[in-house]
């Protein structure tokens, strides 16, 4: 499955309302490690069909960026049952991504 790109219109029903755990990266074009991080999050997304992997730009979707506190970026925020229950914030390798998603 790839990347479901995310805005205000279809957070709810992508994120909030999932029956899988959702794996969501804030991020931005600008951002060199987000950059960096895009290939781990696509990997993931090919490899792990049992959870949603989407992509949220804090620059188009400054809203949800702060109605989530997302005040660094890369931030990568698991979801489960339309709540948040982890964080990473700042580049990080594919173990510690996979590691917060758990089983």
């Amino acid at each position: 499955m790839s990347v479901i790109e995310i805005n205000s219109k279809n957070f709810e029903s992508e994120v909030l309302n999932s029956d899988k755990v959702v794996l969501a990266d804030f991020n931005a074009q600008w951002c060199g490690p987000c950059k960096m991080l895009k290939p781990i999050i696509d990997s993931i997304a090919d490899e792990r069909k049992d959870i949603k992997v989407v992509s949220i730009d804090i620059d188009e979707e400054d809203e949800l960026a702060e109605k989530y506190e997302v005040f660094s970026i890369p931030c990568v925020v698991v979801f489960k049952n339309g709540e948040e229950v982890k964080r990473s914030v700042g580049f990080k390798q594919k173990q510690d991504i996979l590691n917060l998603i758990g089983d």
